[in-house]
């Protein structure tokens, strides 16, 4: 066992180097076209070869031997007549007979048994002998190399044939009956296959060095033609990505008039139409940003005029009649409100032009929590509700503390609007990475499909809902640009009667990556709860282009890991809003 244990660490490294080899041979096969069809054709290649040579192999052995043993045939049939010649007053029982036929095969041997236009079947060795059927087997040449089958075949009076070795040595071997003056003897000619061994030995050589010179020069051609057809396709992929990063002026080359310049000409027009629609996209852009901004600061001068004509009439409305009295109640309230419209224009103005600033600093989020639940104590209280906070302090970030503020208040304030009186929950956890503030109501809750719209500008869940912080309908568009710009997330979840859940999570550092959430989304038992009324919860997760890496199991309820992960997914709209 140690000595395995050893064995196995020295082979340690060479298994790391062969799995970081296949792992760069399957990327190379992934990403290169060009290697794909090379492989592909010397696969298909290497079978049609493959298949042709052993089809031509086996058309020569077959040609080969064919030829062989029509000489064969014919050199036995002409030493079979020679033999009864000469051997026509023999008998093979008298004594001497064995020098008879041992001179019989040397003049055998020694002449040209065959015609001058017949075929040849080139060297062979004779072989003569009685038998030991009818008495004493008198017998001359190698007889010992015939197979017993042969000489029982030859011996019942037929022509026998047969491939055999002899000594290593693949051989043909002929015999036939030979007629004497007293019994038949049995006939043998030996045909060595040295000579048509070392052809087919040679062919084949011939055939596997063919085959890969050929293979090499498909190599060659499969690459050369795959590179005309791949290096367009690259330049065109080259192009589409510098287009793609906002080099608008990338355009492909445009060479010849084959189906390549074609494509070449097909995508500089939508080149050319997608980048002037860009830029047309830009232009109108622009001219909506600066027309809400100049919108918003020409309107800042009448409203002062109006708000301090307002106060005036506030002030002394004791004095008024109670029905102007109300009307300056309501023009003092809704001038509030057309004040809180404008500042968060101007700040959405700013976002969509890109010019928002983050003023990081390191914070104790706690603080900065619990002053934003301060600034919507007196709704809270107004409406009965409860506010319920557990905010350790400790837990440090680099962010803009007005803007965490701002979306913390948007949310306890929305959490309070919708929460029909009904304690508020604001929890406040941390990681080693991210740390997160949940605002938990038990109100009314989102129905499904909701928590996808509760970020647009401007929408309401209902529009019969009373609100009592008097919200302008942008609140949580600005907290979701706002958490964008910290790299953070902001996520809601909710379930009808069940109340809603919002949850801002924030990195330790700026340039930070949130990888998880410190707390759960929703409650351990939402999952039970969804699947038993067949309802579906979506959630709108963090900026664009950030992926959500499945969660460890430490970090989120089980329910939550089978139910919200899978439906979590990128805000893809410029902005979102409140309730």
């Amino acid at each position: 066992m140690p000595v395995l244990r050893r064995l196995v660490r020295a082979l340690h490294p060479v298994r790391v180097q062969i799995q970081e080899l296949g792992a760069v041979l399957a990327a190379s096969w992934r990403r290169s076209l060009q290697l794909r069809v090379v492989v592909s054709t010397l696969a298909l290649s290497s079978a049609v070869v493959l298949v042709l040579g052993l089809v031509l192999q086996s058309e020569i052995a077959e040609r080969l031997l064919q030829a062989k043993l029509e000489g064969a045939l014919s050199q036995a049939e002409a030493g079979r007549i020679v033999l009864e010649a000469d051997l026509a007053g023999v008998d093979p029982d008298r004594e001497g007979a064995q020098d008879t036929l041992t001179n019989a095969l040397a003049r055998l041997t020694n002449s040209d048994a065959g015609d001058p236009g017949s075929p040849n079947a080139g060297e062979f060795r004779a072989a003569l002998t009685t038998g030991a059927g009818n008495g004493p087997e008198v017998s001359a040449g190698p007889i010992d190399d015939v197979t017993r089958e042969q000489r029982v075949t030859v011996a019942d009076g037929g022509l026998s044939r047969q491939y055999t070795t002899v000594g290593g040595v693949p051989t043909l071997v002929i015999g036939q009956p030979v007629g004497t003056a007293g019994r038949e003897l049995q006939f043998y000619l030996l045909f060595p296959l040295e000579a048509e061994r070392m052809t087919l030995n040679l062919v084949q050589s011939t055939l596997i060095v063919g085959g890969l010179v050929l293979m090499v020069l498909l190599a060659a051609i499969a690459s050369l033609v795959t590179r005309q057809v791949v290096r367009p396709v690259r330049q065109a992929a080259d192009v589409a990505e510098r287009f793609a990063g906002g080099n608008l002026d990338e355009r492909m080359p445009v060479r010849g008039e084959d189906e390549v310049a074609r494509l070449a000409e097909s995508y500089n027009e939508m080149a050319a139409g997608l980048a002037a629609q860009i830029k047309q996209l830009e232009e109108f852009g622009a001219l909506q940003r600066r027309f809400t901004s100049d919108v918003s600061h020409e309107l800042r001068t009448p409203l002062t005029t109006v708000r301090m004509a307002a106060d005036v009439l506030y002030a002394s409305r004791d004095e008024l009649l109670p029905a102007l009295r109300r009307s300056s109640e309501l023009l003092v309230t809704e001038l509030d409100r057309f004040e809180s419209l404008l500042a968060d224009l101007l700040e959405i103005s700013r976002l969509d032009a890109g010019v928002a600033e983050l003023g990081a600093e390191r914070v104790d989020l706690a603080g900065v929590v619990d002053r934003a639940v301060d600034a919507v104590r007196g709704v809270a209280a107004d409406s009965g509700t409860e506010l319920v906070l557990s905010l350790p302090s400790g837990e440090y970030v680099d962010a803009d503390p007005r803007r965490v503020e701002r979306i913390v208040r948007n949310l306890v304030a929305n959490a309070v609007d919708h929460g029909e009186g009904r304690p508020v929950e604001v929890t406040l956890a941390g990681d080693a990475q991210a740390v997160a503030v949940l605002v938990r109501d038990h109100g009314v809750g989102l129905r499904p499909g909701e928590a996808d719209l509760v970020f647009n500008r401007f929408w309401r869940a209902e529009e019969s809902r009373a609100r009592r912080s008097g919200g302008t309908g942008l609140g949580l568009s600005i907290s979701v640009e706002d958490a964008r710009l910290h790299g953070g997330w902001l996520q809601a979840w909710g379930e009808p009667g069940r109340g809603s859940a919002f949850r801002l999570t924030l990195p330790r550092h700026v340039g930070g990556h949130v990888a998880a959430s410190p707390l759960p989304l929703g409650p351990p038992d939402a999952e039970s709860s969804e699947s038993r009324s067949g309802a579906t919860t979506s959630v709108p997760t963090p900026p664009w282009g950030m992926p959500i890496p499945p969660s460890p199991s430490a970090e989120r309820p089980d329910a939550e890991q089978g139910r919200l992960q899978p439906a979590e997914r990128a805000i893809m709209d410029t902005g979102d809003d409140d309730r």
